[in-house]
């Protein structure tokens, strides 16, 4: 009877203790899987507040050139390449005087290689040097830099054909806002689609030139129909969307950034329209 007693409390040691074994490993594989899940979520949390600081740190100015004798004409200009008139050269002067006033400062400015934004980039970055403020960063730059992604749409056979015929010529393959019918896909020209995917290409560029590691503003002189695809490229929305949504007018400034909203990108603008 002792010994089965003995054997008897025994064996209820032995589940006892293995119970306890049981009980431990668990709590140990518990607290591991907890303090494992809670160093994921911690660098999760690290790692969004690091992509987000940086992402906000670059600001890109985005500048559609002054009007160029084509506008003026009422024509369909592309890679023709006009000068500015005596009205697109003051207005370049005028939106140079307004970022003089408001303070802005680029580590850098781009343009188009076309003389229209060319030389409104020119006048721009001519103003802002004169400026008598010792931290006036562009100063730096001894010229305005170029950019060949930033060229307008090549408009095809478009191209010197008066803006009045564009219904005629491309109906229905057209998108009609109300200021502007846009032709889509004429002989020849580049699509928006096509646009769409030299903004990206023109996007990585321009990270690759200024890191969002390191704060930074930049101006990017450009066109209208590249300029709205750039502005559609940046906050990934539809282009027929933004081609509907608002009018990028000659000398006006727009801002992408990624604490900057796309309905309040319009830095200066102005209610002018060509022929």
């Amino acid at each position: 009877q002792g010994k089965g007693r003995i054997g008897k409390w025994f064996r209820g040691s032995e589940s006892s203790l293995f119970s306890f074994y049981m009980a431990t490993s668990n709590f140990v594989r518990t607290r591991k899987i907890v303090l494992l899940t809670l160093a994921l979520l911690s660098e999760a949390v690290i790692s969004f507040s690091v992509t987000t600081s940086t992402d906000n740190m670059l600001k890109i100015y985005l500048a559609r050139h002054g009007q160029d004798e084509d506008n003026a004409n009422g024509l369909l200009n592309g890679h023709r390449d006009r000068p500015l008139t005596s009205i697109g050269l003051e207005q370049a002067q005028n939106v140079a005087e307004k970022i003089k006033q408001t303070g802005l400062k680029f580590d850098a400015v781009y343009s188009s290689p076309l003389q229209r934004a060319h030389q409104t980039a020119e006048v721009i970055s001519s103003k802002i040097q004169g400026n008598d403020d010792d931290d006036c960063r562009i100063s730096k730059y001894n010229k305005v830099q170029i950019i060949g992604d930033l060229i307008e749409r090549d408009f095809g056979i478009m191209e010197g054909t008066p803006t009045k015929e564009i219904s005629a010529r491309c109906s229905p393959d057209v998108l009609q806002t109300e200021q502007i019918c846009y032709f889509l896909s004429p002989e020849g020209a580049e699509t928006f689609p096509d646009l769409i995917e030299r903004a990206n290409k023109l996007l990585l560029k321009i990270h690759s030139l200024h890191p969002p590691s390191t704060p930074s503003s930049i101006l990017l002189v450009t066109h209208g129909d590249f300029g709205k695809m750039l502005y559609a490229a940046f906050y990934q929305l539809s282009w027929q969307d933004v081609l509907r949504q608002f009018h990028f007018g000659n000398s006006e400034i727009l801002l992408l950034s990624k604490d900057s909203s796309p309905d309040k990108a319009h830095v200066f603008q102005i209610q002018q329209y060509n022929p």
